[in-house]
């Protein structure tokens, strides 16, 4: 059965992502919650992949730990067992998929970094010759590794509209100068240290997206989901091959089958067939655990 807010009628729901509900825990906690829906271009897609929920928590946290010297994140406990009475009728739901966290005044921009040239990033090469005004060289194709990693802001859009790549001037624009280059240099140094851990295990961190936010005491954090199969393009490394669409360990499967479909992305998006599915839980599954070395089961039953 999909997971809906409806299903916490006693919290305070704040809000549904693509992904995720929202609620309000007292006055500086919020509750995230991972349900098992999945989006393609800026669409929730009507068919959800098991277990997809419980493998981006479990991946975020992993990741929030290797980050943690770098920047503190805004997870206070994903146990259970240690989270407010209030939220204790709803234990088992949450289990494995949820994190109680820091409530944050997010900055309004997506901070994205690109060691890797594809997607959105090289269509706006093929048009002007650079991504988000970093110039490029001539003759990349898509997949081409990129002269050194940059970062390329984009817009916060609502759902169902598409996010925009924005100049880094756009950025500071919308979120103050000394913040803007705050965010670059943070968003580089994590990216950094991804793309090494990532390598170290046969994985290419293609790009990803990150997003940050004060607390209330001020202390900036990064929030949201890190480093997941939905907001980066992870590539197995032995297969890359520069010139066209990479093998991943990301929702660019179900993308491509969308494209290959025939929607016009105007209709409602069709339903998935098993055999998408079963890959795509697959693929987000092997991410896990090839990237962690913990077994995915493991992750459920400790959780």
């Amino acid at each position: 059965m999909p997971l809906t807010h409806e299903e916490f009628a006693g919290l305070t729901h704040l809000g549904s992502g693509k992904v995720r509900e929202l609620f309000a825990v007292g006055d500086d906690a919020v509750l995230l919650v991972a349900s098992d829906r999945i989006s393609a271009f800026d669409v929730i897609l009507p068919t959800e992949i098991p277990d997809k929920g419980a493998v981006l928590t479990g991946l975020t946290l992993w990741w929030f730990d290797q980050l943690a010297d770098l920047v503190p994140s805004h997870v206070i406990s994903s146990n259970v067992d240690e989270y407010p009475a209030e939220l204790t009728p709803y234990r088992e739901q949450l289990r494995g998929r949820s994190m109680l966290c820091h409530r944050l005044d997010m900055a309004m921009i997506e901070c994205v970094a690109r060691g890797y040239l594809t997607g959105s990033g090289l269509k706006d090469y093929q048009r002007t010759g650079a991504v988000s005004g970093h110039p490029l060289p001539e003759g990349l194709v898509d997949g081409s590794k990129l002269p050194h990693p940059i970062y390329t802001p984009s817009t916060k859009a609502p759902i169902g509209e598409h996010d925009e790549n924005i100049s880094r001037a756009d950025a500071a624009d919308r979120v103050g100068g000394e913040l803007a280059t705050e965010l670059e240099k943070l968003t580089l140094q994590i990216f950094g240290r991804a793309s090494d851990l990532a390598a170290e295990r046969g994985i290419l961190l293609a790009d990803t997206k990150f997003e940050f936010g004060h607390d209330s005491a001020g202390v900036l954090r990064l929030g949201d989901e890190v480093l997941t199969p939905d907001s980066s393009r992870f590539w197995p490394a032995d297969l890359w091959s520069p010139g066209g669409a990479q093998p991943s360990f990301d929702k660019q499967f179900i993308r491509d089958y969308l494209v290959n479909s025939g929607w016009d992305r105007d209709t409602p998006a069709p339903e998935l067939p098993a055999d998408v599915v079963v890959s795509t839980r697959a693929r987000y599954v092997e991410a896990y655990e090839r990237l962690t070395g913990i077994s995915f089961d493991d992750y459920l039953s400790t959780s």
